[in-house]
């Protein structure tokens, strides 16, 4: 039996089908969100090559046939070169957003696109699934667990450089996405410690935003008091850490002026202020959130009908075929059609769970478990942006935002792990 039969026998067809849902609605909603009633579909192919590029949908369909050939190439390559090459396509990933940031020119204020002729590409986009492997190289060959300080030094540093480089070409949202690993990790082993006391940080900074400072002071002040006043032995043994916590705690209240004044970028800050208060620029950093949810919200149940979004036909929601891609589906398909995209998400992630959990090296395990952390990041991270409940970070919605770069990215980062896992059987434990 020639090895493409037993590959096609042993492909996960249940994501493969999921795929395909997923990447057909979001071309029939770029279609929808850049539509024009002024020409119709009917004229479009009498428009000559040049004409039909000019259309967003068009371009998205060219790039979902290279999005297919993509994946021909992903399947037909063996399986152990993504274990044996983690590193050399980590490296050259980092020279590439290295390359970026000396010869990308500026748009919309960030670095971070290479022009090849009429194409751009984003660096940061592919930047994941290079680092997802590289990661899962290294964790395959130590235990998180119980290995020494060193060497989960050299862990962090695999996942921080990236995203330090997308940070220097002003690319913050895409930065973010890398915090998605910690996930990962935990899977692996790392301590969930970790997680909860970023989870508490993160509480403390939008607290402080929130409350008055000694307001909050006082009330950590007062939590921590009853602890030792009930719990005597805690006093006496864990003294030291509390103080030191008290102490982080004291400096992130007081720091976080200072971060958001001078570290934060006058637009980022803006994004920050929006979210915690919606009415406080609605005519400019709000516009896009306030007429996403207007978007949304007029879709009621069943939604105004495919092609009948005002608010999309209309433009009032800018970037909609991208980052607010969402708000298409919630006005012309309702909460229906939001919850049938919600429920493949949610389909695709719980698949790639299973199919991470059944691989026998930790190598497609962990691989697996990046993949999923990934695409949960970028689904919650979209659509709570769309409604308000997350700022806008410019993160796309994984095979329904308009793009070559995003669309080539999620292909390559899902079906390697599709690829690992149609040998699963030809794995050895590692």
């Amino acid at each position: 039996m020639s090895a493409t039969v037993r590959y096609s026998r042993s492909i996960d067809w249940v994501t493969l089908l999921i795929y395909i849902l997923m990447v057909g609605v979001g071309l029939l909603n770029v279609y929808a969100a850049s539509y024009s009633a002024e020409v119709p579909f009917s004229r479009v192919f009498s428009a000559d090559w040049s004409g039909l590029m000019a259309f967003n949908w068009f371009k998205q369909l060219v790039w979902l046939g290279v999005a297919v050939v993509l994946i021909v190439v992903l399947v037909v390559i063996d399986y152990k070169a993504y274990d044996t090459f983690a590193y050399v396509l980590y490296g050259g990933m980092i020279v590439l957003l290295l390359l970026t940031l000396v010869v990308a020119r500026p748009i919309a204020g960030s670095r971070s696109w290479l022009e090849l002729g009429p194409m751009r590409l984003q660096p940061a986009e592919f930047a994941k699934f290079t680092t997802a492997l590289a990661v899962s190289r290294f964790m395959a060959g130590i235990n998180l667990r119980q290995q020494a300080f060193k060497q989960q030094l050299v862990l962090a540093g695999l996942t921080l450089l990236p995203p330090l480089l997308i940070i220097a070409s002003n690319e913050t949202g895409q930065a973010l996405v890398f915090g998605a690993f910690l996930l990962a990790y935990f899977r692996e082993g790392m301590s969930p410690l970790i997680l909860l006391i970023l989870a508490a940080a993160g509480i403390v900074l939008i607290l402080s935003l929130l409350v008055p400072k000694l307001w909050l002071v006082g009330a950590f002040t007062v939590i921590l008091a009853l602890v030792f006043v009930f719990n005597t032995r805690v006093l006496r043994h864990h003294l030291p850490l509390a103080l030191s916590t008290y102490a982080v705690v004291l400096g992130m209240v007081f720091g976080v002026d200072f971060f958001y004044n001078n570290v934060l970028q006058p637009h980022q800050r803006k994004r920050i202020e929006v979210l915690l208060n919606p009415s406080a620029d609605p005519l400019g950093v709000g516009w896009n959130v306030t007429q996403s949810k207007i978007a949304i919200g007029s879709g009621g149940l069943a939604g105004k009908g495919f092609l009948e979004g005002t608010q999309t036909r209309f433009d009032f929601v800018p970037e909609q075929s991208t980052d607010f891609i969402f708000c298409t589906v919630g006005e012309e398909w309702g909460w229906l059609g939001t919850m049938t995209v919600i429920v493949l998400f949610m389909s695709l992630l719980g698949r790639v769970i299973f199919v991470a959990e059944r691989q026998k090296s930790v190598f497609g395990r962990t691989y697996g478990y990046c993949v999923a952390s990934i695409i949960f990041f970028h689904f919650c991270v979209n659509i709570g942006m769309t409604i308000g409940l997350a700022p806008v970070v410019g993160i796309p919605l994984p095979f329904f935002s308009y793009g070559g770069s995003s669309l080539w990215s999620f292909t390559i980062l899902l079906f390697i792990l599709l690829a690992i896992d149609a040998y699963r059987k030809q794995d050895l434990v590692r």
